[in-house]
């Protein structure tokens, strides 16, 4: 199992997998600083919700061992990225659990332990969707590079394989930054799942062809009545699995639920357009080209069969029970 997050007791280093480098390179990047931590989450030398909100856990950990201002440290972590809610999540609960005169060290490593266990957990709840021959289609990247271990979407159809279903899985590339391609694609390779790379713009003709069995999606924020914000482009596949009566599924840790934001709270992150214009440094654009690189879209509950979540699964309109459990 692949190991995105590493903590080092012993040099008191943060140490990453840095997901830019892959799928050709497997190097790491190592953070001796919370500024390291922040420009790694920033520059998506990490990335994926759970695991932005490991990082930044142990970001701020970083700072207290080095005697700095938590405060200063906790804004900067926190200013590094606006969508996905598990940063924000960790760094406020290892700020209450410094102010209670804890060390934040032992709390990241909470944090960090405790979504090893959620991850599994949701892939054994949610496999039992995925039956023996499915296609199943996913979007971005949600697996062990995303998380600690496992993944959301991966962890389920990691846990299909494990159980002798024989599934295929398609990866949408997902541009600009091909997170599919490289990482997904990294992944399933490295357990040996069978798996095709189609173009963003090929899954509705699959839909139509029926070669599609179900959709299993992450989630960087659910709000109360489930609405779902994730990577650009899952919408479209939302309202394509809509028309084609396909099961469209999101998969994610508690921790990703937000049940104090309004739409209106929500900022969705655009990140820059070169990466749009660029690929790998070669300019793909005419040279007086502009772009719109928004990097999260929203998908509206109606469009979503059920969330996964390690406490089981929930209708999206049914999602707020999850506080009662």
């Amino acid at each position: 199992m692949l190991k995105p997050i590493i903590w080092d007791d012993e040099k008191g280093e943060l140490i990453l997998i840095d997901q830019r480098k892959l799928p050709h390179n497997l190097e790491y990047f190592i953070c001796k600083t919370y500024e390291d931590v922040a420009y790694a989450i920033k520059d998506m030398v990490v990335r994926g919700a759970p695991a932005i909100g490991i990082s930044a856990a142990y970001g701020l950990a970083l700072a207290e061992i080095k005697g700095e201002n938590i405060y200063r440290a906790y804004n900067t972590l926190k200013n590094t990225r606006p969508t996905a809610v598990n940063l924000f999540w960790a760094l406020d609960r290892c700020l209450k659990a410094y102010e209670k005169g804890k060390k934040i060290l032992d709390e990241a490593k909470k944090i960090h332990n405790e979504d090893i266990e959620i991850c599994k957990n949701i892939g054994i709840i949610g496999e039992k969707l995925i039956n023996d021959g499915d296609t199943v289609l996913t979007h971005c990247n949600a697996g062990a590079l995303a998380t600690s271990a496992y993944g959301t979407a991966l962890s389920v159809i990691r846990f299909a394989h494990y159980n002798g279903k024989d599934i295929l899985v398609i990866i949408d590339e997902t541009r600009p930054r091909l997170q599919g391609a490289k990482l997904t694609a990294f992944e399933l390779e490295y357990e040996k799942i069978p798996y095709r790379i189609i173009t963003d713009n090929s899954a509705g003709f699959l839909m139509q062809k029926g070669e599609i069995d179900k959709i299993i999606v992450g989630a960087d924020r659910i709000l109360r009545d489930g609405t779902v914000y994730n990577k650009i482009g899952t919408y479209s596949l939302a309202v394509l699995a809509n028309y084609h009566n396909i099961p469209f599924y999101v998969a994610a840790p508690i921790s990703t639920l937000d049940f104090y934001s309004d739409e209106k709270d929500i900022k969705i992150e655009e990140r820059s357009e070169k990466e749009v214009l660029y690929i790998d440094n070669v300019r793909i654009a005419p040279k007086n080209a502009k772009a719109y690189n928004y990097a999260f879209d929203k998908t509206p509950p109606e469009l979503i069969t059920g969330i996964i979540t390690e406490k089981g699964i929930f209708k999206p309109n049914e999602i707020s029970k999850i506080v009662n459990i």
